[in-house]
């Protein structure tokens, strides 16, 4: 199961697992470009299904996670990537509607999404791997709003808390620490603060801004059993911006 999987990271996901064997449930709220993208994997000869919904609605989580199980008889792997930032405004003039969305949309569908695909995992009685996509933000002031840098830092401690609660029955969690990545979330954010483009990018020791499908193949590791000694891991796909 895959979350903002109509384009960005999600949709390099979405190709590179269904190219790596895996049956693949796509879920974004644009339901044109979702079965898009479905109809394409599908035509190269994988699995896809879209399921279009909002990681903030449980009942729309619940209805993908179900969807998922009765079209392939199991989850076994998530990516819950969907995610919403702005940029540029200081924090005493951020109104209060996007501090509920940035926490809505980021935290609160974590964790809706985690609910619903544990409770499945817990079922199948086979475990899982699931990967949740945070960001350097999560881990430092990036330039970023201060409502979104604070829903990453709490998308890795329910990362983190998730990974302890069920590390013993099988579930790993992890999440990825993600740096500048050329997407459309990315474009706006620019759009809005075009000052922040060369911190941007000098910031990374790579000093670029990553594709999507390089931080895919990161998601494609943690949910597969190579990495499968790793949990509760906040793991750096970000051109060395935080190692420096």
């Amino acid at each position: 199961m895959i979350t903002g999987a109509s384009s960005g990271i999600g949709a390099a996901a979405a190709r590179l697992f269904a190219a790596e064997g895996a049956a693949v449930v796509l879920m974004a709220r644009r339901e044109d470009q979702l079965r898009e993208l479905a109809a394409e994997i599908t035509a190269s000869g994988g699995k896809a299904l879209a399921s279009p919904g909002d990681v903030t609605d449980p009942g729309d989580v619940d209805r993908v996670v179900k969807d998922a199980v009765r079209a392939y008889g199991s989850l076994n792997g998530a990516f819950n990537n969907a995610g919403w930032a702005t940029a540029g405004t200081p924090l005493h003039q951020t109104d209060d509607a996007v501090f509920l969305q940035a926490l809505d949309v980021n935290l609160r569908g974590v964790w809706n999404c985690l609910k619903s695909q544990i409770t499945v995992m817990l079922e199948s009685g086979t475990g899982g791997a699931i990967v949740n996509t945070a960001s350097i933000a999560g881990v430092l002031a990036t330039g970023a709003t201060a409502p979104y840098i604070a829903a990453k830092h709490a998308v890795i401690g329910l990362t983190r808390a998730a990974a302890e609660e069920y590390g013993q029955q099988g579930i790993r969690v992890n999440a990825l620490v993600v740096g500048s990545t050329r997407t459309e979330l990315i474009a706006k954010v620019l759009e809005e603060a075009p000052q922040l483009e060369e911190a941007f990018t000098n910031r990374s020791l790579q000093r670029r801004i990553a594709e999507p499908v390089e931080v895919a193949q990161a998601a494609a590791w943690l949910c597969s059993h190579r990495s499968s000694f790793v949990t509760g891991a906040a793991v750096p796909v970000d051109g060395g911006w935080t190692a420096a």
